[in-house]
């Protein structure tokens, strides 16, 4: 069961190797979380964040889980949930694939949409039930800024974002009042390996910060959390903006 300050004790990651989930379970280690499940591909990097994990002091456990087999989702969470309850579940995995490539290649773009979208959509709908039978926990889902408004350097991306996006708000008002409780996260620019080599944008942010904000959102019982939080302000002025100036933006 969560603390009195609504932290997890147990921690399932959905994206094992998540620079942003990683940051998140250590620092939510460091406080009070004692079990933590990586889920992803069977990998030497899975590995090795369940060993840095468990020199922390947590209990670590890896399970095999693909994005995108949405087929093997209720066995690969149900073998996690078997083994005891789960006070949070993050939904991490996401791939920023290559706008220019990926439109001339459009099975490459389905890639994007079926990872960060589809494959999002039924492992948040399996956690999500194994959550409310439980009467407890949390899902948490790192969207992005970019899923506010398509922009035409990564409207690929950005629209499997604002897909996922969407589903979780719709998701957490489906769960409101069964005890489970949903928090979008919002990140801008966050300097990681995803985005090594690309020009950095205003309002870049770290795993390190996401993390501290996850906390402080998790503690709130937060519904958004924006990353930084200046961004809740400027996207709103950019949602609003005519597309004709829109388009004409350096983004």
């Amino acid at each position: 069961m969560k603390d009195a300050f609504g932290l997890p004790q147990s921690l399932l990651v959905l994206g094992g190797t998540s620079e942003i989930a990683l940051a998140t379970a250590r620092r939510l280690v460091a406080r009070r979380t004692r079990t933590v499940w990586l889920a992803g591909r069977p990998s030497p990097a899975l590995d090795a964040a369940a060993e840095d994990l468990r020199g922390l002091g947590a209990e670590v456990r890896t399970v095999a889980f693909d994005a995108l087999d949405p087929e093997g989702h209720e066995a690969a969470l149900g073998k996690v949930f078997a083994e005891g309850d789960i006070d949070l579940v993050l939904l991490a995995f996401g791939i920023l694939g290559d706008q220019a490539h990926d439109e001339r290649e459009p099975l490459n773009a389905v890639r994007v949409a079926q990872t960060n979208y589809t494959g999002a959509v039924s492992a948040g709908l399996v956690a999500a039930r194994s959550l409310q039978a439980q009467g407890h926990g949390s899902l948490v889902v790192l969207s992005s800024v970019a899923g506010e408004r398509a922009r035409r350097a990564n409207f690929i991306y950005g629209s499997s974002k604002a897909g996922l996006d969407a589903f979780a708000q719709g998701l957490g008002d489906a769960l409101h009042g069964t005890g489970v409780h949903v928090m979008v996260v919002r990140p801008g620019f966050v300097r990681s390996r995803m985005t090594e080599g690309m020009e950095e944008a205003p309002l870049a942010t770290t795993p390190g910060a996401v993390a501290a904000a996850i906390e402080l959102g998790l503690r709130r019982r937060s519904e958004t959390v924006w990353v930084p939080g200046a961004l809740r302000v400027v996207m709103s002025a950019v949602r609003h903006l005519p597309r004709t100036v829109f388009r004409r933006l350096p983004l």
